[in-house]
């Protein structure tokens, strides 16, 4: 097995070599040192961000176990993986799968992406004690992947609206926007909730009554609050622009870039931007203003400049 698989040897013996911690601010290969710039370049938007806006970031000082939910740890390669739904998170889980499978599984494409999505398929950082907790914090390499605030937006509304099988989401979701956004609906749209608009789920992001109810569906909620970037210092921000370089210098850094590679496969289906400016041409300018105040410090933090399509009050 170890020979068959290139993943055994180098999984259970890392002891020894260079940390991806180590390597990313150290880096020994030329070629690793050119990316460093651009990650200190995005770390220190991070940063400054934090700083301009600590009284709406910093409200809550103290991360409970909860906040910590996403954060996915590695512990053969010292790594922390921040996940963000909708921003390639699901071939990130199948990677960190074949990282921390021990042998188990050696092309993350073969993982079907329902187990990729069992959670106790990873370990992530809220199982472990307080002292376990910061030690890892401190020492391990943390990463994320981001993307525009606005496609991931479209994006989770086109798969978890508009596609029939999400009969959990219409339920969930689905029936309480149409209760709450649409006059005179009918029973079946009450009773169904699967024919949400896009300008109804918009409305129902801004209410202030939703924000009061509960936290925010993973999937559109902002990273900023998924992933604490004011509170956790992370080492490595990826872009879902450049998802592949990013992805691949992560796996050189963590010393595995020779047998493991990102995975790429071209989906037709993906959100674009010229797909979330239709998206956006029937929301009203209050909307668009009040819904990218939601959403505002991803913007600014992750150093994506306002859309030109949005009319701004």
């Amino acid at each position: 097995v170890m020979r068959r698989n290139p993943f055994g040897m180098d999984i259970c013996c890392r002891k020894g070599s260079r940390s991806p911690l180590q390597e990313l601010y150290n880096p020994t290969q030329v070629s690793l040192s050119n990316t460093a710039i651009l990650h200190q370049i995005r770390r220190d938007q991070v940063t400054d961000t934090c700083r301009a806006n600590s009284m709406s970031s910093r409200k809550r000082r103290v991360l409970t176990p909860n906040d910590l939910k996403h954060l996915v740890v590695d512990e053969d390669h010292e790594m922390i993986y921040c996940y963000v739904p909708k921003v390639a998170c699901t071939n990130w889980k199948r990677v960190m799968m074949v990282l921390t499978g021990r042998g188990k599984y050696s092309d993350p494409m073969e993982i079907p992406a329902n187990e990729a999505h069992v959670s106790s398929n990873l370990k992530t950082l809220n199982q472990y004690s307080i002292s376990e907790i910061n030690h890892r914090l401190k020492n391990y390499m943390k990463f994320l992947f981001v993307r525009e605030p606005f496609e991931r937006l479209v994006s989770a509304y086109r798969n978890k609206f508009t596609q029939k099988y999400n009969t959990s989401f219409h339920k969930r979701y689905g029936t309480k926007i149409v209760r709450r956004q649409r006059k005179n609906a009918t029973q079946e749209a009450l009773r169904k909730g699967d024919d949400v608009k896009f300008e109804e789920f918009v409305a129902y992001l801004i209410d202030p009554h939703t924000q009061r109810e509960e936290p925010f569906n993973e999937h559109w909620q902002t990273v900023y609050s998924l992933c604490h970037p004011c509170h956790i210092h992370y080492d490595l921000i990826g872009k879902y622009e450049t998802l592949e370089e990013d992805s691949n210098y992560v796996l050189q850094l963590a010393g595995v870039g020779n047998y493991l590679k990102f995975p790429t496969y071209a989906k037709s289906t993906r959100t674009t931007d010229e797909m979330t400016t239709e998206f956006f041409q029937n929301i009203s300018s209050l909307h668009q203003t009040q819904l990218y105040e939601v959403y505002k410090l991803d913007f600014l933090m992750f150093n994506y400049s306002v859309p030109s399509y949005l009319k701004l009050e």
